[in-house]
């Protein structure tokens, strides 16, 4: 406990560092103070004799003992906010006191470390994170999206997507982020596409055509994921911007059945067709064949399309095709044999996309069986071991 008239020779000391100390217990004091009134407007006066110290130690330890505090006066903190670097820095941090209205000056036209100690609060607004965002700092901007606690609008993710998607880390960044709109991740999946597609160790790796292939399977399973994902929250308007976009084709929506994105693909077929979204969705889980060909028309199918979706809706509802491997492998295969025995090898031009899509899919998928298989094989046979052939033998 220190007496009043110690505490009065600290305030009058020569020494900086002692009235340091008597400015920061009179911080503690008036925040911690429970006796009459008065004292307390006495401790009020006291703090603003500190504010007025030449010494920017003493003013630091006033500071230092207001930081935290809801209770500091406002005053006394938004003097502080117009003081040196250092003291500026840790109220902008630090204080609950102010505002979003009394950052957002400092946001506009502050230097980038008075930006960077708002953008390190603990808590900020989306107000605040999307004008920090739009002061253009890269690495301020980096530590933001960062920061899963914060919320930043869905307009300021859009326009980083648009100015900087081509910035494999700031790409990055964005990917992360679940607050992401579908449209604007669907972008960065398409230019990180691209710049693997570019890549000298890829391209160097892979057949220009098998390239393609691959990167374009890729985007097709990025559309349907996010669609999936989307389907949650249909007021999002992900499948509707797709079809105005002219993203979605047939090709997107068989990819979205093979791998098992039912939701996806009710939303798009309730979009194409213009019909309720909970009708649909009870039309593709139980609805009779002819309920469901009707359905399609409306979505603009032909004949033959019509045919081989609803062959595909049948397998979906008797398969788990979203985490079978096995399964989609058998469902491809078994579609596409149907296809060459229904029109004895010459597949329709209406059905040629289709076809050439699950052609692929069957030599992909196949693939993947085949791995599972092996690695099956290899656990079950344990230290058995393969006959080994002498030398002529293997010549032979």
């Amino acid at each position: 406990m220190v007496e009043y008239n110690e505490f009065l020779w600290l305030a009058q000391s020569p020494d900086s560092e002692e009235r340091g100390q008597a400015a920061y217990m009179a911080a503690s004091a008036y925040l911690n103070h429970h006796g009459p009134a008065d004292e307390h407007a006495a401790l009020y006066a006291v703090l603003f004799r500190f504010l007025e110290d030449p010494s920017v130690k003493v003013r630091a330890a006033l500071a230092y003992g207001l930081l935290h505090s809801a209770e500091a006066p406002r005053p006394i903190i938004m003097a502080l906010l117009q003081d040196s670097g250092v003291i500026a820095r840790a109220v902008l941090q630090y204080s609950p006191v102010l505002i979003d209205a009394d950052m957002m000056p400092v946001v506009r036209q502050g230097e980038a470390d008075l930006l960077i100690a708002i953008s390190q609060r603990q808590k900020l607004s989306t107000r605040l994170v999307d004008a920090l965002i739009g002061r253009e700092h890269r690495q301020m901007t980096l530590k933001l999206l960062a920061r899963t606690d914060l919320s930043i609008g869905a307009a300021c993710l859009d326009r980083l997507v648009t100015a900087h998607g081509a910035d494999a880390q700031m790409r990055g960044a964005l990917l992360r982020r679940q607050d992401l709109p579908a449209g604007a991740r669907l972008l960065l999946v398409q230019q990180a596409m691209e710049a693997m597609r570019g890549a000298r160790i890829v391209k160097g790796a892979v057949a220009p055509e098998r390239l393609n292939r691959l990167l374009r399977d890729s985007v097709d399973t990025a559309i349907s994921a996010i669609g999936e994902r989307e389907a949650i929250n249909p007021g999002t308007g992900y499948a509707a911007e797709l079809i105005a976009s002219d993203r979605l084709n047939m090709r997107v929506l068989l990819h979205t059945m093979v791998t098992g994105h039912v939701m996806f693909f009710a939303n798009c077929v309730a979009e194409l067709s213009q019909s309720p979204r909970d009708k649909v969705f009870s039309v593709l889980e139980a609805g009779s064949r002819g309920t469901i060909n009707a359905l399609l028309v409306r979505c603009g199918m032909g004949p033959a399309m019509r045919e081989l979706v609803i062959r595909l809706i049948g397998h979906a509802r008797a398969t788990d095709l979203a985490d079978d491997a096995a399964a989609r492998h058998l469902v491809v295969s078994t579609l596409t044999e149907g296809l060459i025995a229904e029109y004895g090898g010459v597949i329709p031009e209406e059905l040629e996309e289709a076809f050439a899509y699950l052609s692929e899919q069957n030599v992909a998928l196949a693939r993947k069986a085949a791995e599972g298989v092996m690695s099956a094989f290899a656990q079950e046979a344990g230290e058995r071991r393969m006959v080994a052939l002498d030398w002529d033998e293997q010549v032979a």
